[in-house]
């Protein structure tokens, strides 16, 4: 099992693509990459904490290679703008990817190089060390299954899903 901590605006986004994987064994979404501990959702809406809105995507690397993994993210949001995707701007919503060694860093610069390939205009996305992490609260987790009729899930989220259901259907759970 591998794990990857990917930001790329708010993780309900992420947390709903990740979901539908195969070989994803757990998503946990929560906060990282800032300077405030015990950061709270309100606090990190400010964006005055440094922390990102980010995903833990724990999966199964013989069922899913890693390189699909990274190159969903790459799909699912537009690494192009910089502390902000859509409507959501601020620094919690940046493009970023939080290694935990050199070799995870390296898969990373190498998904990067891959979607710069694909994205015009010049990738944004921040490749940094993992700091500390902190779980965001409960009602976050899962929070596309558990509100699907709420707005945003909607407008936002379903389209995400939809697009990497489509695009990389040889992966997506059964319904």
């Amino acid at each position: 099992m591998q794990t990857f901590v990917l930001a790329g605006g708010c993780f309900w986004c992420l947390d709903a693509v990740y979901r539908t994987l195969r070989g994803v064994s757990d998503v946990v979404s929560g906060y990282t990459g800032g300077h405030t501990n015990y950061p709270e959702y309100e606090m990190v809406c400010t964006g005055t904490t440094g922390h990102a809105e980010a995903v833990k995507v724990v999966f199964d690397e013989k069922v899913i290679p890693a390189s699909v993994v990274l190159d969903v993210f790459f799909s699912l949001h537009d690494p192009r703008q910089l502390n902000r995707q859509g409507n959501d701007v601020g620094t919690q919503y940046r493009s970023a990817m939080f290694y935990t060694d050199d070799a995870q860093k390296a898969e990373f610069e190498a998904a990067r190089d891959r979607a710069s390939g694909y994205w015009d205009g010049g990738i944004v996305t921040q490749i940094a060390p993992l700091t500390t992490w902190w779980d965001a609260e409960e009602y976050h987790q899962d929070f596309f299954a558990k509100n699907p009729g709420q707005g945003y899930c909607l407008a936002v989220a379903l389209p995400k899903v939809n697009k990497i259901r489509k695009s990389y259907a040889e992966y997506v759970l059964a319904s």
